[in-house]
């Protein structure tokens, strides 16, 4: 049965006490309703209750008690005083930021949702900002004040006070880095600027990632910046390293001449869109020693029991980790198999202990259930009444592709492949549905459950 659950995440008491409620939006009869409550926040992480492996059972839901305090407390930033950005051209989307990094969930939503959210509004701030000043990178110095600032401004609005690590984001990235042009003129003058616009101003956000019009339109883009001036004598380099560290800085400077030439919502849809291809591209999910399921389960395998067994205690580290997406967790259940089959694990033990798409997921919910992020860019949302929400793709029971001994597994840009059916709400947003799922996730706030 196919399925699309939107999750939503209800904090109250100060971020302290917190509720997540859940409901789901199916078109078939028959539906499934999962309980989740956080009771407290240690060290501004999320640790959910891992339950045994199992399909959930649905059960009456309750209805969780009215948030006492507002969900976001707006305060006033403690800005430096020494960054020239124009924040103002940027508000509604650093609000869509901070909503996307809040508080303890900003590291589980961080590598579908929250960081690509956050690259996109610094790149966009320094591409609008450019429009005034003509100058589409930063001094170290000035850069360093600049994205203290952004993390000032984003925490008062409920973002995690922890953003530049969970994303990884330095002062250095305000800047030309090893690029050798940071001006808009400069830019300009070195690339084909309608061609560039005219592959890039309309990402399709379905096909782009296997045809990457906008990608080779934007590297190549790059390539010319980075020549500028005697730059890059790329067929003279032998340091291939340094080559494509300043191709990728050129590649920033470009990405924020392209914000400043386009509105902010269509800048954020670019930006969001061509990163994603990132996103889905790798599983994130660091992998444990898999020595005892190999040993479990290796060669002929004598107790089917303590080796699903063995599968079921390493699996249950990595729901500890964060929400991923239905293409990444296909990725994840192909790494993983490849890894077990080198150690000799022949057998396909996805399916001998009924290992799904969404056990490599956070697990979520006195019953154990994955939720898979849509593949597509999404962001969370927020309601003063309901809370914080996002939207999370359930299909019952897909089970983990186990692919062929030892064969590296193929992409889902090869149209010959087949794949299992993935979450109905992907398909929705594909064909341009997105008023439907707004719609349901509204609905969605009606029903809280708690969990324990």
């Amino acid at each position: 049965m196919g399925g699309r659950l939107f999750l939503v995440l209800f904090l109250c008491l100060q971020k302290i006490l917190c509720t997540l409620a859940y409901a789901t939006a199916n078109e078939s009869p028959q539906s499934h309703d999962i309980g989740l409550m956080i009771t407290k926040e240690v060290e501004n992480t999320l640790f959910p209750y891992i339950a045994p492996n199992g399909s959930p059972r649905p059960f009456i839901p309750q209805l969780a008690p009215s948030p006492l305090v507002p969900f976001l407390t707006n305060t006033a930033p403690k800005l430096s005083g020494k960054c020239g950005l124009n924040f103002s051209a940027v508000s509604g989307l650093m609000r869509t930021t901070a909503v996307d990094c809040f508080t303890s969930f900003a590291p589980l939503l961080a590598n579908v949702i929250c960081c690509p959210q956050l690259h996109a509004t610094v790149t966009i701030l320094l591409g609008q900002s450019s429009m005034q000043t003509g100058m589409l990178a930063l001094d170290s110095t000035h850069a360093k004040y600049c994205l203290s600032d952004v993390q000032q401004i984003l925490e008062s609005q409920g973002a995690n006070y922890e953003l530049r690590r969970i994303c990884s984001i330095h002062s250095s990235n305000l800047t030309e880095g090893l690029c050798p042009v940071s001006d808009v003129n400069g830019v300009e003058s070195a690339i084909d600027s309608s061609k560039l616009l005219a592959s890039c101003s309309k990402v399709d956000q379905v096909n782009e990632c296997c045809s990457k019009v906008c990608q080779n339109a934007i590297l190549d883009a790059a390539g010319k910046v980075a020549m500028r001036d005697g730059g890059l004598p790329i067929m003279e380099s032998t340091n291939m390293a340094a080559k494509a560290s300043k191709v990728d800085d050129c590649r920033r400077v470009v990405l924020r001449w392209l914000s400043s030439r386009l509105d902010v919502t269509s800048a954020t849809q670019l930006l969001r869109r061509v990163s994603n291809c990132n996103v889905n591209g790798a599983c994130p999910l660091l992998f444990p020693e898999t020595a005892n399921v190999a040993k479990e389960c290796g060669t002929k395998i004598k107790n089917h029991t303590t080796c699903c067994n063995a599968m079921d205690n390493y699996v249950a580290h990595l729901q500890k980790q964060s929400f991923i997406t239905n293409l990444q967790a296909m990725d994840c259940g192909a790494k993983l198999a490849l890894q077990l089959q080198s150690e000799n694990v022949s057998t396909d033990i996805y399916r001998l202990c009924g290992i799904n798409l969404k056990d490599f997921s956070l697990q979520v919910g006195s019953q154990g259930t994955g939720c898979l992020l849509p593949s597509l860019p999404s962001d969370a949302t927020l309601d003063q009444t309901t809370g914080i929400s996002f939207t999370c793709d359930l299909n019952d029971n897909i089970a983990a592709p186990w692919p062929s001994y030892l064969r590296s597994p193929t992409t889902s840009c090869n149209r010959s492949i087949s794949y299992p059916e993935l979450p109905a709400a992907t398909s929705a947003q594909i064909g341009g549905n997105e008023q439907y799922a707004k719609l349901h996730l509204l609905t969605a706030a009606l029903l809280f459950l708690l969990y324990i």
